[in-house]
């Protein structure tokens, strides 16, 4: 098998063909059913980064889980990480299992849980899925987030969150992730968290990013105007930026809504948003972000950004600190 191909000059010229295995099921005594995931990875190449997905909540049945964000699951995989996506008991296809379980309805722990589950038991994933044992870099773990999956990343990648039911601050950081990307996270909390659906969904409004101390990319859609939760604007998707200490870059997308283009399933009918090649975009620029934070010195990112957010027709705006 050829090497990783993740410092290449030209990381994106050739895509390789994608395995994809789905559910490898890992017992957890604590939990109302087993955890269930997908794991997608390239046919060839070894030290493989991996890439945790955690799914948002959304109206459709199944896009909600390990079935899911396929146009970025297989974007990255074809380009050297084995992404690993968990159905969160959040997910619709569980509702009529765990809709009295503790934690219900935004298993807010639970979903933070099942990404060190999975860290826990990579070495049982790896060596359940077809021609994977071996290649695995164990180091190297990203974290990506869309929507309440966002939400969760944040808690992973350090923010505290205020516990509804005890008034304690509660932190849920994973140290063996390394970097993470947010896709339209939800914002602060307090005044801001004014919509119809804040009583709801109070646990979203009672996160602190002033402790999200991980390297993490931010992307927010200019036209992403959250009213059932807040009247800030698209703005509030950028609070994970603006509130947490660097290093954090933000991806401003231009006119992207919550689906930012489609990235929960192809030819959603839910994407109010659709554009195959904002998807396309968003998925080599975050692929880019996160290769180069796990390999130190590549130079993926910069390139990335110079031929998606500049001339003529960018896709969006880049801003760090």
């Amino acid at each position: 098998m050829s090497t990783s191909t993740a410092t290449s000059a030209d990381p994106w010229a050739t895509p390789a063909p994608v395995l994809s295995f789905s559910p490898v099921v890992l017992s957890v005594p604590t939990r109302p059913v087993d955890l269930q995931v997908r794991v997608s990875a390239p046919a060839t190449g070894t030290s493989l980064p991996v890439i945790l997905l955690s799914h948002g909540h959304g109206p459709s049945n199944h896009l909600s889980s390990l079935n899911g964000y396929a146009p970025l699951a297989n974007f990255w995989a074809a380009h050297g990480f084995v992404v690993v996506q968990p159905t969160h008991l959040t997910s619709r296809t569980l509702s009529h299992l765990v809709a009295d379980a503790p934690g219900a309805p935004d298993f807010w722990r639970s979903r933070a849980e099942d990404m060190t589950h999975v860290l826990d038991r990579l070495d049982v994933i790896e060596s359940t899925v077809p021609q994977l044992a071996g290649r695995i870099d164990h180091t190297k773990v990203a974290l990506v987030g869309h929507s309440l999956g966002g939400f969760t990343a944040a808690l992973l990648l350090g923010a505290g969150l205020t516990d509804p039911d005890t008034g304690k601050v509660v932190h849920l950081a994973e140290p063996r992730i390394k970097a993470g990307v947010l896709l339209a996270a939800p914002g602060r909390g307090g005044d801001a968290l004014n919509g119809p659906m804040a009583g709801q969904w109070p646990i979203i409004g009672a996160v602190d990013f002033s402790t999200m101390t991980t390297p993490a990319l931010v992307v927010a859609g200019d036209k992403d105007d959250s009213r059932h939760f807040t009247d800030m604007g698209p703005g509030w998707h950028a609070d994970p930026y603006t509130l947490a200490p660097g290093p954090k870059t933000l991806l401003t997308l231009f006119d992207a809504e919550h689906g930012l283009g489609g990235i929960a399933g192809y030819d959603a009918a839910e994407t109010t948003d659709e554009n195959p090649g904002r998807v396309t975009a968003l998925a080599r620029l975050a692929a880019a972000y996160l290769r180069t934070r796990l390999h130190p010195g590549a130079t993926t990112w910069q390139a990335a950004c110079e031929a998606l957010t500049t001339g003529p027709d960018p896709v969006g705006r880049v801003e760090s600190k």
